[in-house]
């Protein structure tokens, strides 16, 4: 190969590595947004929002999540990755939410609670039968982390 044509090589290759890291990236996307059997088969939709590194707190990345509930909608009693601290915010509708312990809250719009990282969150669900319910959740957690959401057996 002629040393005039290896940058068009490097090109080519560095083309195609992005096209698969699109291709990758979109395909995930794409089955995150999949809806979850609630308990009483209805739906709840988690889509992520947002995700990246820390820049200044090296391996902790920040990943935000849209969870959608149907009316009545609710998520399974569920734990989350380990090194997770989340904080948690209503963007519409009313939100039933039992961390730990703790007592059974219902959160309106606007209103917000946090989980610590090794929390079991066993009530969250939308508090209406008639009305759709959206939260936002802010995960800070560990890069490598994973799962975000493992189900209570």
């Amino acid at each position: 190969m002629k040393d005039k044509d290896k940058p068009i090589l490097r090109e080519t290759q560095s083309m195609t590595i992005r096209n698969f890291i699109a291709a990758t990236c979109a395909t995930l996307a794409t089955s995150i947004a999949v809806p979850v059997l609630a308990h009483d088969d209805q739906a709840e939709t988690v889509k992520k929002n947002f995700e990246a590194a820390i820049p200044n707190i090296p391996g902790k990345s920040l990943i935000a999540v849209e969870v959608d509930y149907a009316p009545g909608a609710a998520s399974p009693s569920h734990t989350h990755a380990r090194s997770a601290f989340i904080y948690a915010y209503v963007i519409s509708g009313a939100i039933e939410s039992k961390v730990n312990d703790g007592e059974t809250i219902i959160y309106r719009a606007g209103d917000t609670w946090s989980e610590q990282p090794g929390a079991i969150h066993s009530i969250s669900r939308n508090a209406s039968k008639t009305k759709p319910a959206k939260l936002l959740a802010v995960f800070v957690l560990d890069t490598n982390d994973n799962p975000l959401t493992t189900p209570v057996k």
